[in-house]
């Protein structure tokens, strides 16, 4: 079956960075464009960042563009968000998902991780 596990989240300082990790299990990864979503208390979910195929073009919220990186690793069958200059507002849960369209602006996902709390705090 379908599996996403993240990992790599955490409480950082304003300006500091985290990683966060996605390993996919259950079907063929490199297959598929991948997502990050997320979701901060009290809000609907909010699309971060997406990754196409083979060729990993990638996308990025207006939010975060220049201060995150989304790249994929097909033999390993990860995906990662490299999460830099971090802002209070960047608090939120993190989940990898797996878009039913493209890079998965619309918000439809078939497939969603259990997700990594990320907490941006002096």
């Amino acid at each position: 079956q379908v599996q996403l596990v993240e990992s790599g989240g955490g409480l950082v300082q304003p300006g500091g960075s985290l990683r966060l990790s996605c390993a996919a299990s259950g079907f063929t990864f490199s297959r598929y464009y991948m997502s990050w979503v997320r979701q901060a208390p009290g809000k609907g979910p909010e699309w971060v960042s997406g990754i196409s195929t083979a060729n990993g073009v990638t996308r990025y919220a207006d939010s975060v563009k220049g201060r995150f990186t989304i790249s994929r690793d097909n033999a390993k069958n990860m995906l990662y968000l490299q999460m830099n200059s971090l802002k209070p507002e960047d608090t939120a849960l993190y989940y990898c998902a797996r878009p039913l369209r493209d890079w998965g602006l619309d918000l439809r996902y078939d497939y969603w991780g259990q997700g990594t709390q990320v907490t941006i705090s002096s």
